[in-house]
Protein backbone atom coordinates (compact mmCIF):
# COMPACT_ATOMS: atom_id res chain seq x y z
CA UNK A 1 0.00 0.00 0.00
CA UNK A 2 1.44 3.35 -1.06
CA UNK A 3 -0.43 6.40 0.28
CA UNK A 4 0.51 9.91 1.34
CA UNK A 5 -0.48 9.54 4.98
CA UNK A 6 1.11 9.44 8.42
CA UNK A 7 -0.73 7.06 10.76
CA UNK A 8 -3.46 4.95 9.06
CA UNK A 9 -5.56 5.34 12.21
CA UNK A 10 -5.34 9.15 12.08
CA UNK A 11 -6.37 9.60 8.44
CA UNK A 12 -9.79 11.12 9.18
CA UNK A 13 -8.86 13.69 11.86
CA UNK A 14 -5.83 14.82 9.86
CA UNK A 15 -7.94 15.07 6.68
CA UNK A 16 -10.66 17.09 8.44
CA UNK A 17 -8.06 19.43 9.95
CA UNK A 18 -6.53 19.91 6.51
CA UNK A 19 -9.91 20.74 4.98
CA UNK A 20 -10.96 23.34 7.53
CA UNK A 21 -7.52 24.98 7.51
CA UNK A 22 -7.55 25.09 3.70
CA UNK A 23 -11.08 26.59 3.44
CA UNK A 24 -11.71 28.55 6.66
CA UNK A 25 -13.99 30.94 4.78
CA UNK A 26 -16.38 28.06 4.02
CA UNK A 27 -16.24 25.51 6.87
CA UNK A 28 -15.34 25.22 10.53
CA UNK A 29 -14.76 22.15 12.66
CA UNK A 30 -17.29 21.45 15.39
CA UNK A 31 -15.20 21.14 18.59
CA UNK A 32 -14.40 17.62 19.80
CA UNK A 33 -15.82 16.00 16.66
CA UNK A 34 -14.86 15.12 13.10
CA UNK A 35 -17.82 17.15 11.83
CA UNK A 36 -17.80 20.44 9.96
CA UNK A 37 -20.30 23.29 9.87
CA UNK A 38 -20.78 26.32 7.66
CA UNK A 39 -18.50 29.19 8.60
CA UNK A 40 -21.16 31.76 7.68
CA UNK A 41 -23.39 30.95 10.63
CA UNK A 42 -25.18 34.29 10.53
CA UNK A 43 -26.68 33.52 7.12
CA UNK A 44 -28.25 30.31 8.53
CA UNK A 45 -30.39 32.22 11.04
CA UNK A 46 -34.06 31.31 10.88
CA UNK A 47 -33.51 28.53 8.34
CA UNK A 48 -33.79 24.76 8.47
CA UNK A 49 -30.42 23.07 8.91
CA UNK A 50 -29.46 20.40 6.38
CA UNK A 51 -27.08 17.74 7.73
CA UNK A 52 -25.54 14.75 5.99
CA UNK A 53 -22.55 12.53 6.54
CA UNK A 54 -21.20 9.03 6.44
CA UNK A 55 -17.95 7.17 6.33
CA UNK A 56 -14.90 9.00 5.01
CA UNK A 57 -13.20 7.96 1.80
CA UNK A 58 -15.81 9.45 -0.52
CA UNK A 59 -14.41 12.97 -0.73
CA UNK A 60 -15.50 15.58 -1.61
CA UNK A 61 -18.64 13.93 -0.19
CA UNK A 62 -19.85 14.98 2.38
CA UNK A 63 -17.84 17.83 3.90
CA UNK A 64 -17.12 19.26 0.46
CA UNK A 65 -20.79 20.14 0.07
CA UNK A 66 -21.07 22.16 3.29
CA UNK A 67 -21.60 25.83 2.54
CA UNK A 68 -24.10 28.40 1.40
CA UNK A 69 -26.75 26.78 -0.79
CA UNK A 70 -26.04 23.16 0.15
CA UNK A 71 -25.37 21.42 3.46
CA UNK A 72 -25.30 23.20 6.80
CA UNK A 73 -23.04 20.55 8.33
CA UNK A 74 -21.51 17.15 7.55
CA UNK A 75 -20.26 14.41 9.84
CA UNK A 76 -17.16 12.45 8.84
CA UNK A 77 -17.06 8.87 10.13
CA UNK A 78 -14.01 6.66 10.02
CA UNK A 79 -13.13 5.31 6.58
CA UNK A 80 -16.14 3.44 5.17
CA UNK A 81 -17.74 3.51 8.65
CA UNK A 82 -20.82 5.40 9.80
CA UNK A 83 -20.27 8.41 12.08
CA UNK A 84 -21.34 7.82 15.67
CA UNK A 85 -24.70 9.11 16.98
CA UNK A 86 -23.05 11.57 19.38
CA UNK A 87 -21.13 13.26 16.55
CA UNK A 88 -24.24 13.45 14.38
CA UNK A 89 -26.08 14.92 17.37
CA UNK A 90 -23.41 17.61 17.76
CA UNK A 91 -23.88 18.54 14.10
CA UNK A 92 -27.65 18.77 14.60
CA UNK A 93 -27.18 21.08 17.56
CA UNK A 94 -24.65 23.21 15.69
CA UNK A 95 -27.09 24.01 12.86
CA UNK A 96 -30.35 24.17 14.79
CA UNK A 97 -31.87 27.64 14.44
CA UNK A 98 -35.20 26.78 16.00
CA UNK A 99 -36.90 25.75 12.76
CA UNK A 100 -35.78 22.14 12.71
CA UNK A 101 -33.04 20.09 11.10
CA UNK A 102 -33.23 17.78 8.09
CA UNK A 103 -30.96 14.74 7.71
CA UNK A 104 -29.88 13.27 4.36
CA UNK A 105 -28.81 9.67 4.98
CA UNK A 106 -27.41 7.13 2.53
CA UNK A 107 -28.98 3.69 2.78
CA UNK A 108 -26.41 1.72 4.76
CA UNK A 109 -27.43 -0.11 7.91
CA UNK A 110 -24.94 1.69 10.17
CA UNK A 111 -25.80 5.13 8.81
CA UNK A 112 -29.55 4.56 9.11
CA UNK A 113 -29.23 3.28 12.67
CA UNK A 114 -26.84 5.99 13.90
CA UNK A 115 -28.68 8.89 12.29
CA UNK A 116 -31.92 7.58 13.81
CA UNK A 117 -30.27 7.42 17.23
CA UNK A 118 -29.04 11.00 16.81
CA UNK A 119 -32.57 12.01 15.88
CA UNK A 120 -33.79 10.50 19.14
CA UNK A 121 -31.14 12.43 21.09
CA UNK A 122 -32.25 15.64 19.40
CA UNK A 123 -35.89 14.94 20.28
CA UNK A 124 -34.90 14.87 23.96
CA UNK A 125 -33.67 18.45 23.46
CA UNK A 126 -36.92 19.40 21.70
CA UNK A 127 -35.15 19.78 18.35
CA UNK A 128 -37.48 18.70 15.56
CA UNK A 129 -35.63 16.50 13.09
CA UNK A 130 -36.83 14.78 9.92
CA UNK A 131 -34.89 12.72 7.42
CA UNK A 132 -34.69 11.02 4.05
CA UNK A 133 -32.84 7.77 3.27
CA UNK A 134 -31.36 7.88 -0.23
CA UNK A 135 -31.30 4.57 -2.15
CA UNK A 136 -30.47 5.53 -5.73
CA UNK A 137 -28.22 2.60 -6.70
CA UNK A 138 -30.16 0.30 -9.05
CA UNK A 139 -27.38 -2.30 -9.43
CA UNK A 140 -28.50 -4.73 -6.72
CA UNK A 141 -31.48 -4.95 -4.40
CA UNK A 142 -29.51 -5.97 -1.29
CA UNK A 143 -25.77 -5.78 -0.70
CA UNK A 144 -23.21 -5.77 2.08
CA UNK A 145 -24.22 -3.26 4.80
CA UNK A 146 -27.67 -2.60 3.30
CA UNK A 147 -31.25 -3.69 3.43
CA UNK A 148 -32.53 -2.63 0.05
CA UNK A 149 -30.66 -0.48 -2.42
CA UNK A 150 -27.52 1.46 -1.61
CA UNK A 151 -27.19 5.23 -1.45
CA UNK A 152 -24.51 6.50 -3.83
CA UNK A 153 -23.66 9.49 -6.04
CA UNK A 154 -27.27 10.56 -6.62
CA UNK A 155 -27.26 11.68 -2.98
CA UNK A 156 -25.43 14.80 -4.14
CA UNK A 157 -28.44 15.89 -6.18
CA UNK A 158 -30.49 15.58 -2.98
CA UNK A 159 -27.97 17.78 -1.15
CA UNK A 160 -28.27 20.39 -3.89
CA UNK A 161 -32.06 20.42 -4.15
CA UNK A 162 -32.69 20.51 -0.39
CA UNK A 163 -29.87 22.96 0.23
CA UNK A 164 -31.40 25.40 -2.22
CA UNK A 165 -34.81 25.03 -0.59
CA UNK A 166 -33.39 25.65 2.88
CA UNK A 167 -31.47 28.67 1.63
CA UNK A 168 -34.73 30.13 0.29
CA UNK A 169 -36.38 29.67 3.69
CA UNK A 170 -38.51 26.54 3.13
CA UNK A 171 -40.00 25.01 6.28
CA UNK A 172 -39.03 21.59 7.64
CA UNK A 173 -42.30 20.08 6.40
CA UNK A 174 -41.80 21.62 2.95
CA UNK A 175 -38.27 20.23 2.74
CA UNK A 176 -39.47 16.79 3.82
CA UNK A 177 -42.19 16.81 1.16
CA UNK A 178 -39.70 17.94 -1.48
CA UNK A 179 -37.20 15.24 -0.53
CA UNK A 180 -39.76 12.47 -0.88
CA UNK A 181 -40.92 13.85 -4.24
CA UNK A 182 -37.36 14.01 -5.58
CA UNK A 183 -36.03 10.67 -4.32
CA UNK A 184 -37.81 8.22 -6.69
CA UNK A 185 -36.49 10.12 -9.70
CA UNK A 186 -32.76 9.71 -8.97
CA UNK A 187 -31.09 6.52 -10.22
CA UNK A 188 -27.41 5.50 -10.33
CA UNK A 189 -25.31 2.59 -11.55
CA UNK A 190 -21.53 2.07 -11.61
CA UNK A 191 -18.70 0.04 -13.09
CA UNK A 192 -15.29 -0.60 -11.49
CA UNK A 193 -11.88 -1.36 -12.98
CA UNK A 194 -10.17 -1.82 -9.60
CA UNK A 195 -11.13 -1.73 -5.93
CA UNK A 196 -10.46 0.82 -3.21
CA UNK A 197 -7.74 0.28 -0.61
CA UNK A 198 -8.82 1.30 2.89
CA UNK A 199 -5.72 2.73 4.67
CA UNK A 200 -6.62 0.91 7.88
CA UNK A 201 -6.95 -2.42 6.07
CA UNK A 202 -3.99 -2.03 3.73
CA UNK A 203 -5.30 -4.07 0.81
CA UNK A 204 -7.97 -3.71 -1.88
CA UNK A 205 -11.57 -4.63 -1.08
CA UNK A 206 -11.55 -7.06 -4.02
CA UNK A 207 -9.18 -8.01 -6.81
CA UNK A 208 -9.93 -7.85 -10.52
CA UNK A 209 -7.64 -9.29 -13.17
CA UNK A 210 -5.88 -6.78 -15.40
CA UNK A 211 -8.47 -7.31 -18.13
CA UNK A 212 -11.56 -7.53 -15.87
CA UNK A 213 -14.27 -5.06 -14.83
CA UNK A 214 -17.19 -5.39 -12.44
CA UNK A 215 -20.63 -3.93 -13.11
CA UNK A 216 -22.69 -2.60 -10.23
CA UNK A 217 -19.96 -2.32 -7.61
CA UNK A 218 -20.69 -0.20 -4.53
CA UNK A 219 -18.77 2.74 -3.09
CA UNK A 220 -17.32 0.59 -0.28
CA UNK A 221 -16.12 -2.10 -2.71
CA UNK A 222 -19.35 -4.08 -2.24
CA UNK A 223 -19.95 -6.72 -4.91
CA UNK A 224 -21.76 -5.84 -8.12
CA UNK A 225 -23.82 -8.06 -10.38
CA UNK A 226 -21.32 -9.28 -13.01
CA UNK A 227 -17.64 -9.51 -13.86
CA UNK A 228 -16.35 -9.75 -17.39
CA UNK A 229 -13.59 -8.69 -19.73
CA UNK A 230 -13.08 -4.96 -20.11
CA UNK A 231 -14.99 -3.29 -22.94
CA UNK A 232 -14.69 0.01 -24.83
CA UNK A 233 -16.36 3.00 -23.19
CA UNK A 234 -19.26 2.91 -25.66
CA UNK A 235 -20.16 -0.63 -24.63
CA UNK A 236 -19.93 0.23 -20.93
CA UNK A 237 -22.33 3.10 -21.56
CA UNK A 238 -24.70 0.81 -23.47
CA UNK A 239 -24.87 -1.53 -20.48
CA UNK A 240 -25.40 1.18 -17.86
CA UNK A 241 -27.97 3.20 -19.79
CA UNK A 242 -29.91 0.07 -20.72
CA UNK A 243 -30.13 -0.72 -17.00
CA UNK A 244 -31.25 2.83 -16.25
CA UNK A 245 -33.78 2.68 -19.05
CA UNK A 246 -35.26 -0.53 -17.62
CA UNK A 247 -35.71 1.33 -14.34
CA UNK A 248 -36.71 4.81 -15.52
CA UNK A 249 -38.33 4.24 -18.93
CA UNK A 250 -36.32 6.97 -20.64
CA UNK A 251 -38.39 9.22 -22.88
CA UNK A 252 -37.80 12.24 -25.10
CA UNK A 253 -40.74 14.06 -23.51
CA UNK A 254 -39.01 14.08 -20.10
CA UNK A 255 -36.18 16.23 -18.76
CA UNK A 256 -33.05 14.74 -17.20
CA UNK A 257 -30.01 15.84 -15.23
CA UNK A 258 -26.92 13.69 -15.76
CA UNK A 259 -23.96 13.14 -13.41
CA UNK A 260 -20.86 11.29 -14.60
CA UNK A 261 -18.91 10.61 -11.42
CA UNK A 262 -15.32 9.42 -11.08
CA UNK A 263 -14.70 6.92 -8.29
CA UNK A 264 -11.33 8.34 -7.23
CA UNK A 265 -8.65 7.06 -9.59
CA UNK A 266 -10.28 7.57 -12.97
CA UNK A 267 -8.61 10.37 -14.99
CA UNK A 268 -10.83 13.20 -16.17
CA UNK A 269 -9.80 12.34 -19.73
CA UNK A 270 -11.58 8.99 -19.39
CA UNK A 271 -14.55 10.56 -17.62
CA UNK A 272 -15.09 12.98 -20.51
CA UNK A 273 -14.79 10.18 -23.08
CA UNK A 274 -17.41 8.25 -21.10
CA UNK A 275 -19.60 11.37 -20.85
CA UNK A 276 -19.41 11.90 -24.60
CA UNK A 277 -20.58 8.34 -25.13
CA UNK A 278 -23.41 8.89 -22.62
CA UNK A 279 -24.67 11.93 -24.54
CA UNK A 280 -24.46 10.00 -27.81
CA UNK A 281 -26.41 7.10 -26.36
CA UNK A 282 -29.06 9.43 -24.93
CA UNK A 283 -29.47 10.94 -28.39
CA UNK A 284 -30.84 7.54 -29.45
CA UNK A 285 -33.75 8.35 -27.12
CA UNK A 286 -33.88 11.93 -28.48
CA UNK A 287 -32.77 13.11 -25.03
CA UNK A 288 -30.44 16.03 -24.39
CA UNK A 289 -29.82 16.45 -20.64
CA UNK A 290 -30.85 19.84 -19.27
CA UNK A 291 -28.14 19.70 -16.60
CA UNK A 292 -24.78 17.91 -16.66
CA UNK A 293 -21.86 17.39 -14.28
CA UNK A 294 -18.63 15.46 -14.83
CA UNK A 295 -15.96 14.92 -12.19
CA UNK A 296 -15.11 13.35 -8.85
CA UNK A 297 -18.15 14.05 -6.68
CA UNK A 298 -18.59 10.85 -4.64
CA UNK A 299 -15.44 8.76 -4.72
CA UNK A 300 -14.30 5.49 -3.18
CA UNK A 301 -10.76 6.44 -2.12
CA UNK A 302 -8.61 5.15 -5.00
CA UNK A 303 -11.12 2.99 -6.86
CA UNK A 304 -10.80 3.12 -10.63
CA UNK A 305 -14.27 3.27 -12.09
CA UNK A 306 -17.18 5.48 -12.89
CA UNK A 307 -20.83 5.90 -11.96
CA UNK A 308 -23.69 7.32 -13.97
CA UNK A 309 -26.65 9.08 -12.37
CA UNK A 310 -29.78 10.20 -14.18
CA UNK A 311 -32.30 12.43 -12.43
CA UNK A 312 -35.69 12.95 -14.03
CA UNK A 313 -36.60 16.62 -13.59
CA UNK A 314 -40.36 16.63 -13.01
CA UNK A 315 -40.53 20.21 -11.77
CA UNK A 316 -38.73 23.19 -13.31
CA UNK A 317 -38.01 24.42 -9.79
CA UNK A 318 -35.74 21.39 -9.34
CA UNK A 319 -33.69 22.51 -12.33
CA UNK A 320 -33.52 26.04 -10.93
CA UNK A 321 -32.25 24.57 -7.66
CA UNK A 322 -29.53 22.61 -9.45
CA UNK A 323 -28.36 25.79 -11.15
CA UNK A 324 -28.40 27.96 -8.02
CA UNK A 325 -24.86 29.15 -7.17
CA UNK A 326 -23.32 27.78 -3.99
CA UNK A 327 -20.24 28.42 -1.87
CA UNK A 328 -18.77 24.97 -1.16
CA UNK A 329 -15.49 23.15 -1.68
CA UNK A 330 -16.78 20.35 -3.88
CA UNK A 331 -19.66 21.48 -6.10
Amino acid sequence: MKKIINDPHQVVPEMVNGMVRSYPQIIEKIPNTEAVVRADKDSMKGKVGIVSGGGSGHEPTHAGYVGKGMLSAAVCGQVFTSPTPDQIYEAIKAVNQGNGVYLVVKNYSGDVMNFDMAKDLAAMDDIEVKSIVVDDDIAVENSLYTQGRRGVAGTIFMHKILGAAAQEGASLDEIDKLAHEVLPNIKTIAVALSAATNPEVGKPGFVLKDDEIEFGVGIHSEPGYRREKIKPSKELVDELIDKLDDEMHLSSDKKYACLVNGMGATPLMEQYIFANDVYNKLENFNIKPVFTKVGNYMTSIDMAGISLTLFEIKDDKWLEALNEPVETIGW
